[in-house]
């Protein structure tokens, strides 16, 4: 979600974070990995030719680069790593904990996690209204 307004550096650093995050718990899931299809869709396939798919050595390296960058970069970031967690029905606590660390060190308050995970229930309430309608 909005990952097209980041430059092409921050989708780069951006796919890198997201791959460190679904990693942290083991292989990604079919449902995460559908979600990653989706991000690397709305990248472009110029970024994802670019990307190796590889995790980066320096997983602090990454999050230095987006402790520099704009509010606005930090939450779109922060939304799609939300995104990721929060699209399967059960409670990864590794995911969670590795969430709160990048919260922390991009200086996003509980508020504006509040705000941001509020989009997130938004969106999928909207596309099980539109499953529910297009269905009967």
């Amino acid at each position: 979600m909005l990952l097209s307004l980041l430059n092409r550096k921050e989708k780069l650093k951006f796919l890198d974070l997201v791959m460190h995050m679904v990693a942290v718990d083991g292989e990604p899931t079919e449902i995460e990995q559908r979600l990653l299809n989706i991000m690397l869709a709305e990248v472009g396939d110029g970024i994802v030719k670019e990307y190796t798919f590889t995790l980066s050595k320096n997983l602090e390296d990454t999050i230095e680069y987006f402790r520099q960058t704009s509010p606005t970069v930090k939450n779109i970031i922060y939304l799609n790593l939300l995104k990721v967690t929060m699209i399967e029905d059960f409670y990864n606590t590794t995911e969670h904990f590795f969430l709160e660390e990048i919260k922390d060190h991009l200086g996003i308050t509980d508020f504006k996690k509040k705000q941001l995970m509020r989009l997130v229930y938004t969106e999928r309430d909207l596309r099980e209204r539109a499953k529910r309608v297009v269905s009967s």
